[in-house]
């Protein structure tokens, strides 16, 4: 039976949730930061060294100001020694922290490893994971949160640590100079801390919100960017515009509410550091004309020290701001951390070696959801060298069959065998060498044209590489650039073609000579003449090699021997090209509206 809850009774659950946060990035950045404790502690020896010499200083100057005599009768060489001895103390407190401020410079390198690690980690994450995600959110964590962490890791927490010291020295100095003027903090302490406390409480999840919109703001902007030219095509400009001012004034505004709070503890804070000076130059004075502090100087040492141990105050006041960002942060970036990596190959898995191509699916269901099947008991059978063809409408389960015969996701139900080996007893990587693929979304990064097609077969030779350019015959636009192979792709290879780009992929994939093919849409963002140029290619290559083939533009598998076409997850319909016609069903459905569309079929 369903529960109503109210906000009262969902409060203890978030408490605790905020205090789990707190430790649990608190343990995670321990585990990283463990090989520099060392160095931290020496950085904290130096820091507090020099912060132990800095509380030196106010009671030398309440001794220097005692030497002023109102009769004329001033000590000017005991000023002077006083004045030098301040003088050394306050540059060995500064040589002190610099040095310290140089060890925590090395603290980067705690960072560097963590986005080393993070990277790693994503790297063995299920592609179930990048697809529920944007890439700019993903992007956002290994850079945005990783610099935020890095900006407050080590000198946050120093500056902590050494305002805490301040303040105990401080107090301690106080109640040694004059122990009555104390009792002034003991009302503006507690009133700052209460403040500080309630602030903590309310900032936290508006700086875990606002890094989450900035990394909604920051995937959108990567998806725009990215199809830049499909947007200018369809003359979107106008509405991505709009949809990016909404997302834009969202994210602004959780980073406002976060600043709006975050930023007035330091003036509230040190609103109340400057009434409790008032406060103290007020008492003093009626305490001296009394005749309960009979020096001069030992109210001038009060005032100096309130306000070393009101400093601090309002520092570490400032700092939790940071903090709590930096908490939002480094609780993202751990997070990832926790994401269950792909799933290990079994203990007893086998290499796929001497691979002939033989593939069968028997019975297999498998939803992205479970209850949201979207194959129902698919079952077919190719031999080696068979050119098996895929159809259907968007949805119907043809990009999905691809995700499971390379194991990006595992079947629910049913098996699938490679020369008769369930791919679940046998390696991944083994697995996914025995295919190549060519997929709709070309994928070029910035790097020459060699070392592009070169990608997954580092070994081969530039000779390999020519060949299977002529094969490809991508040689022909490739000899005519600036640099030949060499020739730099720039950023998404934007300086050559989107055929061109297409050319490249079934290079790599000829290069890796695997003895099963994919193409998810290979031929479908080409011309007509490209087209007829990678058919040829790819019958030399598909040789003796089991090809799947998924397309809608259906002239690109009419020589194809099995065609299946799919319809909500099932194989409704299998033959040939011709055998499909005749029947008058799905297939020749689809060709039609083929044709009546005037596409090429």
């Amino acid at each position: 039976m369903p529960m109503n809850l109210s906000k009262n009774d969902l409060k203890p659950v978030r408490e605790g949730r905020k205090r789990a946060d707190v430790r649990y990035v608190a343990r995670s950045l321990i585990r990283y930061a463990r090989p520099y404790l060392p160095l931290f502690f020496l950085v904290f020896l130096a820091s507090l060294s020099g912060t132990a010499l800095s509380l030196l200083g106010p009671q030398v100057c309440g001794y220097a100001i005692n030497e002023i005599k109102p009769d004329g009768g001033t000590d000017l060489s005991a000023i002077g020694r006083y004045a030098a001895v301040l003088a050394g103390v306050y540059v060995a407190s500064g040589a002190l922290s610099y040095l310290s401020a140089i060890g925590l410079s090395y603290f980067s390198r705690c960072i560097k490893r963590i986005r080393t690690e993070l990277f790693s980690k994503l790297m063995t994450l299920p592609v179930s994971y990048f697809d529920a995600r944007q890439a700019g959110d993903i992007i956002s964590v290994l850079s945005y949160d990783l610099d935020t962490l890095g900006e407050s890791l080590a000198n946050d927490v120093m500056m902590v640590l050494t305002s805490v010291v301040t303040i105990v020295g401080s107090l301690v100095m106080m109640l040694i100079t004059a122990p009555l003027l104390v009792t002034v903090f003991a009302v503006t302490v507690p009133l700052s801390a209460f403040f500080t406390r309630w602030l903590t409480h309310k900032v936290q999840p508006l700086f875990r919100a606002r890094s989450k919109k900035l990394g909604e703001l920051n995937g959108f902007v990567e998806e725009v960017v990215s199809g830049q030219k499909t947007t200018k095509a369809y003359c979107c400009e106008e509405a991505f515009l709009a949809r990016f001012e909404e997302k834009n004034i969202a994210a602004a505004d959780a980073y406002t509410e976060a600043e709006s709070y975050g930023t007035i503890t330091g003036p509230s804070v040190n609103f109340m550091n400057n009434l409790s000076l008032s406060l103290v130059s007020v008492f003093g004075a009626i305490l001296y004309m009394n005749g309960v502090i009979t020096s001069v100087g030992g109210i001038a040492s009060f005032v100096l020290y309130s306000r070393k141990f009101s400093g601090p105050i309002n520092e570490i006041a400032n700092v939790l701001s940071e903090f709590q960002s930096a908490l939002a942060a480094a609780e993202r970036v751990f997070r990832v951390f926790e994401e269950p990596s792909e799933p290990a190959d079994a203990d007893d898995a086998v290499e796929l070696a001497d691979v002939q191509g033989r593939v069968d699916i028997e019975h297999v269901r498998f939803g992205y959801h479970p209850d949201e099947p979207v194959l129902h008991d698919l079952s077919l059978h190719a031999e080696r060298g068979e050119l098996i063809a895929i159809v259907g409408h968007t949805g119907a389960g043809k990009t999905t069959l691809v995700n499971l015969l390379m194991r990006f996701y595992d079947a629910q139900a049913g098996r699938i065998l490679i020369d008769g080996k369930d791919i679940t007893g046998v390696t991944r990587a083994s697995l996914r060498r025995s295919f190549a693929m060519v997929l709709q979304d070309t994928w070029l990064f910035s790097g020459s044209v060699l070392e592009n097609v070169r990608y997954g077969s580092e070994d081969a030779s530039r000779e390999d590489v020519e060949r299977v350019c002529r094969e490809a015959k991508v040689a022909s636009f490739v000899e005519k650039l600036p640099a030949g192979y060499d020739t730099i792709l720039t950023d998404n290879a934007v300086n050559i073609s989107k055929g061109q780009k297409q050319l490249i992929t079934i290079a790599r994939a000829m290069l890796s000579d695997a003895p099963m093919l994919i193409l998810d849409e290979a031929t479908s963002n080409v011309d007509t003449r490209t087209e007829e140029d990678i058919r040829a290619a790819m019958e030399r290559l598909m040789q003796g090699r089991t090809c799947f083939v998924i397309a809608h533009r259906l002239s690109t598998i009419r020589h194809a021997k099995n065609i299946l076409v799919m319809d909500h997850g099932d194989v409704v319909e299998q033959g040939t090209h011709e055998e499909l016609l005749a029947r008058g069903g799905k297939y020749a459905e689809l060709y039609r509206a083929q044709f009546d569309a005037g596409m090429p079929i």
